[in-house]
């Protein structure tokens, strides 16, 4: 009786074990099908991208824990030659550098040279009294950081209006990170491209990612960047700006990076590899943009910020939009699934544009990728 229950107890095991073996291929392979659903999905909206918004292309990669990232294109690199978007291509990041802005300065309080709650009038006396009407004793770095200094926004060649009372409000202002850059090379004596660089791209081995100087030249590849605008917002026909002067947009706009480059920096913001605990939790720590006439169902962090999808996924990261591209790089809470995508030109509903990526990304793998 005992031999055969042990041996009864073996084949139970041996055929569970074996049951488990033949199942797993299918397993594998029903994900790997769900996996090329998705990227067909995705691959659908980019091609509708570029059909319904009229813009010359799009670009987008995709990371969700596999070893081989998942890269998507439609449309075009150049209208003059038509070439096609491809992988390594450098593209302006817009308004995404104000991550990197922002992990700078929170390196900087982590290393004891400044705090989050010294003034403005602190770094930078008299600057804000003189060129924005302000009291810069009123506003933090806080504060700038996380865009409720009550500063407004600017942009050249139009008027400024008056600023609000510090921490009334979020209000997205380029002039709060402006400020942030300028306290970052007062504070170290050196360039803010050269701090990014020593802190931020030399250790993550980002090597197409820099803030250029005057010359405002992008390393090659790049697909050419277009614009309606002109430099002060106003519509124009469609040209190119690729060697546009953009260099005023410096610590809050002026960041060239690639996919890739953004993928690694987005990871290593969300894992905590770049930031103390500490500094790690106030660059999370969010404020509501509600009533901000700015990106729907989002709050905004240090440099970050999180937005609620439909489906109820929370994605984290940032934007960015600047004469000629936009740029999108979002991911999970714990950066396991990330998805960095770019427009070459910056005419038509980037917000919806790229919430429509998200969605197709993130809502239909919420399952699998649990992104709150």
């Amino acid at each position: 009786m005992f031999m055969f229950r042990a041996h009864t107890g073996l084949l139970v095991t041996a055929l569970t074990v074996a049951g488990s073996a033949m199942m797993a291929p299918a397993a594998s392979a029903a994900s790997a099908a769900e996996r090329d659903r998705g990227h067909a999905e995705l691959q659908r909206v980019l091609g509708q991208v570029v059909a319904d918004g009229g813009v010359p292309g799009v670009l987008a990669e995709l990371r969700d824990g596999h070893a081989k990232p998942w890269l998507g294109t439609a449309g075009v690199a150049d209208l003059q030659t038509g070439h096609r978007r491809q992988p390594g291509e450098h593209f302006r990041i817009g308004s995404f550098t104000k991550a990197f802005t922002a992990t700078v300065v929170l390196q900087l309080a982590a290393a004891g040279e400044l705090t989050l709650d010294d003034t403005v009038a602190k770094w930078l006396p008299d600057v804000v009294e003189e060129y924005l009407g302000a009291d810069g004793t009123k506003i933090t770095i806080r504060q700038l950081l996380n865009h409720t200094s009550g500063l407004p926004d600017a942009v050249p060649g139009q008027a400024t209006p008056h600023p609000e009372e510090p921490g009334r409000r979020f209000i997205y202002s380029k002039v709060n990170y402006t400020l942030a850059g300028m306290i970052v090379e007062r504070t170290t004596g050196s360039a803010l491209a050269e701090e990014i660089d020593s802190r931020i791209a030399r250790p993550l081995h980002l090597t197409g990612t820099y803030l250029p100087g005057t010359d405002n030249t992008m390393r090659a590849p790049h697909a050419r960047h277009y614009s309606k605008s002109d430099q002060a917002g106003r519509p124009t026909e469609i040209h190119d700006v690729t060697d546009a002067d953009l260099s005023w947009a410096g610590a809050a706009g002026g960041m060239v990076s690639t996919t890739s480059d953004l993928h690694r920096f987005l990871r290593a913001l969300l894992r905590g590899r770049l930031l103390p605990p500490a500094l790690q939790k106030e660059m999370f720590t969010t404020v509501s943009t509600e009533g901000a006439d700015w990106v729907p169902n989002t709050r905004y962090g240090l440099g970050v910020y999180s937005q609620t999808l439909s489906c109820g996924v929370t994605l984290w990261g940032g934007g960015g939009y600047i004469q000629g591209s936009v740029t999108y790089a979002m991911g999970d809470r714990q950066g396991a699934h990330t998805l960095v995508s770019n427009m070459n030109g910056d005419w038509n509903d980037y917000v919806e544009t790229f919430t429509r990526l998200f969605e197709a990304c993130f809502c239909s793998a919420a399952s699998r990728h649990p992104a709150s």
